[in-house]
């Protein structure tokens, strides 16, 4: 018999919760303190009515969708909850809610919502103004305690952070909040900014047809003993012939008088190429074709297309972002409806045309038929084959060489 110490069982550790190649002392402990960036945009947004059109167009193209969770007739019941919930006091239905979410996301980065809970359970939702809250690090660099600020300046941690909805766009790795899309257009809007107030100084100038009107006294004595008050004469009969009294004067004078327009032989600078250069950048930072914002640079049809394409892959991305945010609404409203989980599932972003489309399922069913058909003769032509293979066997048997009987 063998004496010895039983193997004692090693407790099981749970597994590390802090990152390893976090370093506490290097992140940043707040953000979103300030919103410089964000005044800087919305100024952008009003300078640059193109820039205002693309980001409405992004969000009305990003389409709608519908919320599943196994059920047909909760399914229903959770619909109409969110087309009838309550929106920032002044809206209804979760469309509004996401249509303000998105545009928050695309121009500052950063995107903050909150479900808002009642006795009855999900009440409203609440789009957060960016400058009512402040991000700050957690024990963990995966860890973000979204705190609100009050009007004393103090930031104080929300009570229920499981019912805030926080969304960031293109984050840079180790930064708290994400990167607006009309990040680095400020020095181009700024050139643009500068062509358009050159134009409208110029055509101030310029297009405001000023005229200089010269007399030159003759060589006599009287001409220019007299040549002061003549000048006034003309000057007041020149100022009562341009009147705009709805009736067309003459100008009549006596003398050497010479009529020049001011600013006739200076041009206006062309502007249309430096200005379609800052607005193929501002473009190419956006994403949406030319011809959605009227501007008709693509001139063949294939172009089109594939800036069409582009542009689906681009509502695919936004879309990505957008579902976690919409599930994590529809399982709260959920909890009251009878629990479960839903999922989202997204409308088909159709942006060509609608002809095409039907072509396209037409030229698809057309080549199914013709496939069915080839097979089908295929397999026809077998059997055929097989029968006169057997006919002729008989013929070669009975000695009949034209495979005919008596």
């Amino acid at each position: 018999m063998a004496f010895g110490r039983k193997k004692r069982e090693r407790p099981v550790q749970s597994p590390a919760v802090c990152v390893q190649t976090g370093r506490a002392a290097a992140l940043p402990d707040t953000a979103l303190p300030d919103g410089l960036c964000g005044r800087m945009y919305e100024s952008l947004r009003e300078a640059v009515p193109l820039i205002d059109a693309a980001l409405f167009k992004i969000i009305r193209l990003t389409g709608g969708f519908r919320l599943t969770c196994g059920n047909a007739q909760r399914e229903r019941r959770l619909a109409r909850f969110l087309r009838e919930i309550p929106v920032n006091g002044t809206q209804y239905g979760i469309e509004a809610f996401l249509s303000a979410y998105l545009e928050q996301l695309l121009v500052y980065g950063t995107a903050v919502g909150e479900i808002v809970a009642g006795r009855g359970g999900v009440c409203a939702l609440y789009n957060v103004p960016l400058e009512n809250v402040e991000l700050r690090r957690g024990d963990s660099p995966v860890e973000v305690c979204v705190c609100r600020r009050e009007l004393s300046g103090e930031s104080v941690p929300v009570k229920r952070p499981e019912l805030i909805l926080l969304s960031v766009l293109n984050p840079t790795p180790g930064k708290m909040t994400g990167n607006s899309i009309l990040k680095g257009l400020p020095f181009v809007s700024g050139v643009l900014m500068k062509i358009y107030n050159t134009i409208g100084l110029n055509w101030e100038r310029v297009g405001n047809v000023r005229f200089a009107v010269t007399y030159k006294p003759q060589g006599d004595e009287v001409s220019r003993a007299y040549a002061r008050e003549r000048a006034e004469q003309i000057a007041r009969e020149w100022s009562s012939a341009m009147k705009d009294t709805g009736v067309v004067r003459d100008f009549v004078s006596v003398g050497d008088v010479s009529v020049r327009v001011i600013g006739a032989e200076g041009q206006i600078p062309d502007s249309e190429i430096p200005v379609r250069q800052m607005l193929e950048q501002i473009v190419a930072k956006l994403g949406i074709p030319p011809f959605m914002l009227g501007l008709t640079w693509s001139s063949t049809e294939r172009m089109s297309e594939q800036q069409a394409d582009v542009l689906t892959s681009e509502l695919e991305a936004y879309r990505r972002i957008l579902t976690p945010v919409i599930e994590r609404i529809g399982n709260a409203a959920l909890t009251q409806l009878g629990g479960g989980r839903c999922t989202a599932q997204w409308e088909e972003i159709t942006l060509q045309d609608e002809v095409e489309h039907a072509k396209a399922r037409l030229y698809h069913a057309q080549a199914q038929r013709l496939e069915k058909e080839n097979e089908n003769l295929t397999d026809g032509g077998e059997e055929n084959g097989s029968q006169i293979g057997g006919d002729g066997a008989g013929a070669a048997e009975t000695g009949d060489p034209d495979g005919r009987g008596a």
